[in-house]
């Protein structure tokens, strides 16, 4: 939401609370809690970005009321001004605020008992039957296979609590807040703290991301009624409730309405009066009020009482996290010891790495030390500090990990060797890591399951599968005890790198542990021979599951249909899969639309996606598979409009469907569809992979002005990533290498164009695969032009480089200056040396030859047109 939309929340606000406070009197005398919770939203205390302080105090201190109304963006100004904003839609917006603050729980239950028996779209909704086709679908089974998916995924760090927010969030976005808590009490859900604050973080995301005003108004509407439900409930104001309407108010700039909500969370809950200080300070951080942010800092310095210490310890945590370097006022008058908590703690020690003040780390190291502080607790501060500390390698900063400790002779904690592992595999050092680790063990130190769960999860996102050996023999030295989850992922990263022998083997030390293996397992190894296309092995798997009494699952049949060769092989597993008694899932449905495609049944596949059985919520992707497959058949008018289809029915496309439909976008397709279906990819990586594709697409078609504009964007979102900009141009002038010698001069457009207008400098593999397609083409200008742009770009030439060099003399007829080349190569290597000779063969020797025979051709011309005496 911009600025202009928060200061008309802001002026919406404020009427709607004078109107509030104004009909407070007439409410029933007997009400007593909601006219103190109205008579706590006065704001003739509100403060103003003005607030005054006193020295001895340090409450959250109330501003001086505002002198001119008339000019303070109130409601009345705001609407002289033009605005897209509806008069309806603003006056509804305040009634809605006033009747949070002034209607009492009697008359809320009322209105909602009233809608539910007008027949409201609420309780249409509410009264919908979820599962109308539960006869068509076994819920029971939908269920365990939707259990199985989610052990199958591996994800780290998923919790109940992020498991429930994105229920709510699903809940909030389909039905709203209000609908959503009247259906957890029709599911006989009572709605507890955890509901209410989740719902108040949907709607406040909602306004916050808006781009419509009405639409931010209606939901910061909704928190603010979410919030008075909850008061009415009896639930106590925790940081949980406020913290976000806090953050929103910082982050729009809200002033006045910063403090004006401070004051109920006061009167609930007294006890957060010195946790406001926090949000205070990150108040005036925000709008860059430096006066009240050097005012909230002297103020405290002469501090000593215990409630002073804690929003002293407050205020310099808002100015650690936004990492402003006057927190040195601070540092010198505080004390460590007292710190409430080792998680700000700290915080306040990566702060001191992130601005690099080493003087106040060992100091307060020191103070930790000889106070008696918990040892694995000054560990963890160490490894915060060393941590933020900027542009420091993996290595150094292990380095000064273990220098620290050893001055403060501290050792090392289990806990801070595992964040510190997770730090190395966060930044794709797992060798490292497992260095790390080796050193853990030296150390007599335990080694968590979790910890090589995580080392094993980041070697399959790094694809280095080899490393599985390393963690399976730490595994055995170390006496780690590894769980089926462990000895999963293990096979899985062997298939991967081909080595099932590795993978069996692993099989085998399951079933000595006494731990049954499962489908899952199987699974894994079955999936990797179909890769490999290795079909005798495929079979072997099932045979050994069969010898094993382990049932195949819908996975097992998917991938067996998935790779049939004829229709009569994808109907007898359907079948046996059918008489077992399995269920079909969208898997299968993928797996069939893909086994008859390749089959060459094309109108089989598209009747698969008619199938009643279909789960609602899996169609779209179900469909998505079929585009996928239409495109790899050649098909793409009929892809492109299944995806037309899905998106006029308002859905969206899984992002390996349209990775597939740009790779096979043909060249007779209207590039702007491209366009559109980069526009499905929200994901960074996949993203970055449509892109670079759709970029190769248009190259190859000449499509030079939309390739430059994607590669812009490219830029821009990359712009931290030389690596990955140099990939894409590689790639796309390894794509003009291989193609005809007339796609030279687009290659020779692109390079001039990458330099004026992306301002990029071309690497030396772009310059390599450009001088190649030099070869091909014979072109001897445009060879000197690329062997002058090696020297433009500060690269200097290698043996390769000249032996391209030379080729392309030799290629475009300049043998003279090719000879003069040949004395600059080293020939020390023989394979350089064969190069040498397989040039002179191909372009010297060939030259030669035709030479001769165009001089026998003349000769014999000049003989048949000799006269004979």
């Amino acid at each position: 939401m911009t600025a202009s939309k928060a200061k008309t929340l802001s002026s919406l606000f404020k009427t709607a609370v004078k109107k509030a406070t104004k009909e407070s009197s007439s409410l029933p005398s007997g009400d007593k809690p909601l006219k103190q919770f109205v008579l706590s939203l006065d704001t003739s205390s509100a403060p103003s970005s003005s607030a005054s302080t006193s020295s001895g105090s340090f409450r959250i201190r109330s501003p001086q009321p505002t002198k001119n109304p008339a000019n303070d963006g109130s409601l009345h100004s705001w609407l002289l001004q033009p605005a897209s904003t509806s008069e309806n839609s603003i006056g509804g917006f305040t009634d809605e605020l006033h009747s949070i603050l002034c209607t009492g729980p009697a008359e809320s239950s009322k209105d909602i008992e009233k809608m539910m028996d007008n027949g409201s779209s609420l309780g249409r909704v509410l009264n919908i039957p979820w599962l109308s086709n539960a006869s068509n679908y076994n819920i029971s089974f939908r269920r365990k296979e939707l259990s199985r998916e989610r052990k199958q995924k591996w994800v780290f760090k998923k919790t109940q609590s992020g498991l429930f927010n994105r229920l709510i969030k699903m809940c909030g976005d389909k039905l709203g807040t209000k609908a959503t808590i009247e259906f957890f009490d029709k599911m006989g859900r009572d709605t507890g703290l955890k509901e209410y604050n989740a719902l108040i973080a949907v709607c406040l995301e909602k306004a916050r991301t808006s781009n419509d005003e009405d639409d931010a108004l209606e939901h910061m509407s909704e928190a603010f009624k979410t919030f008075k439900k909850m008061r009415e409930r009896g639930f106590q104001v925790e940081e949980g409730t406020y913290g976000p309407f806090l953050m929103y108010f910082i982050d729009m700039g809200m002033v006045e309405e910063f403090f004006f909500f401070c004051g109920p969370i006061k009167e609930g809950n007294p006890s957060s009066v010195t946790r406001l200080g926090y949000y205070e300070m990150l108040l005036w951080i925000g709008v860059n009020n430096e006066e009240k942010i050097q005012e909230l800092c002297n103020c405290i310095v002469a501090a000593d009482e215990e409630d002073d210490f804690k929003l002293k310890e407050n205020y310099l945590l808002a100015l650690c996290e936004s990492g402003r370097k006057d927190i040195m006022q601070l540092l010198e008058v505080i004390d460590i010891t007292r710190i409430s908590s080792v998680n700000v703690a700290a915080n306040i020690f990566e702060s001191l790495g992130r601005l690099s003040f080493d003087s106040f780390a060992e100091k307060f190291l020191w103070t930790l030390k000889n106070n008696d502080y918990k040892m694995a607790d000054i560990s963890r501060v160490i490894f915060s500090y060393v941590s933020a500390i900027p542009n420091l390698a993996v290595e150094d900063l292990f380095l000064k990990f273990k220098s620290l400790h050893m001055k403060f002779e501290i050792t090392p904690s289990s806990a801070s060797y595992e964040k510190l592992i997770t730090y190395c595999c966060d930044l794709h050092k797992v060798h490292f890591a497992l260095d790390i680790v080796d050193q853990m063990c030296e150390e007599g130190l335990s080694l968590s399951i979790e910890m090589l769960h995580s080392i094993l999860h980041a070697s399959e996102e790094n694809y280095e599968y080899n490393l599985v050996r390393r963690i399976y023999s730490l595994i055995g030295c170390h006496n780690v005890k590894p769980t089926r989850e462990t000895f999963r992922s293990m096979i899985n990263l062997s298939v991967k790198m081909k080595d099932f022998n590795g993978a069996y083997a692993m099989l085998d030390d399951l079933k000595k542990l006494n731990i049954p293996p499962t489908s899952t397992i199987y699974n894994t190894i079955l999936a990797g021979y179909f890769r490999e296309s290795n079909i005798s092995g495929a079979m072997m798997v099932l045979k050994q599951m069969e010898s094993e009494d382990v049932k195949p699952d819908s996975h097992t049949y998917s991938y067996l249909i998935a790779n049939c060769n004829c229709e009569e092989d994808i109907t007898k597993y359907y079948k046996a899969m059918m008489a077992a008694g399995i269920q079909v899932t969208k898997h299968i449905f993928m797996a069939l639309i893909n086994a008859y495609t390749a089959c060459g049944q094309i109108e089989k596949a598209k009747q698969v996606v008619l199938d009643k059985g279909i789960p609602f919520n899996s169609l779209n992707e179900i469909k998505g598979a079929l585009a996928s497959a239409l495109a790899c058949s050649g098909m793409m008018p009929d892809a492109l409009n299944i995806y037309k289809e899905i998106k006029q029915n308002g859905g969206t496309l899984e992002p390996k469907p349209v990775i597939s439909l740009i790779e096979h976008f043909t060249s007779e397709g209207d590039v702007n569809i491209l366009v559109q279906l980069l526009e499905e990819l929200h994901d960074p990586d996949y993203w970055f992979d449509g892109c670079c594709r759709a970029v190769v697409h248009c190259v190859t078609n000449k499509h030079l002005r939309l390739a430059l504009e994607l590669l812009k964007q490219l830029k821009v979102e990359f712009h931290k990533d030389d690596l990955a900009l140099d990939a894409v141009f590689d790639e796309v002038f390894s794509v003009i290498a291989e193609r005809q010698p007339n796609d030279l001069q687009i290659g020779l457009a692109l390079l001039q164009a990458m330099k004026d207008e992306l301002g990029l400098t071309p690497s030396r593999k772009s310059l390599d695969f450009l001088l190649a397609s030099c070869v091909n083409a014979k072109d001897l200008q445009s060879s000197l032009l690329i062997w002058r742009e090696y020297q433009a770009a500060g690269l200097h030439c290698n043996v390769l480089t000249f032996l391209r060099m030379y080729q392309a003399l030799l290629a475009s007829g300049d043998p003279k200056s090719a000879k003069t080349l040949l004395t600059k190569i080293p020939t020390e290597d023989p394979h350089v040396r064969c190069i040498i000779k397989a040039c002179q063969m191909t372009y010297v020797q060939s030259t030669s030859s035709k030479m001769k025979k165009q001089k026998v051709q003349k000769k014999n011309k000049t003989w048949n047109t000799t006269p004979m005496k």
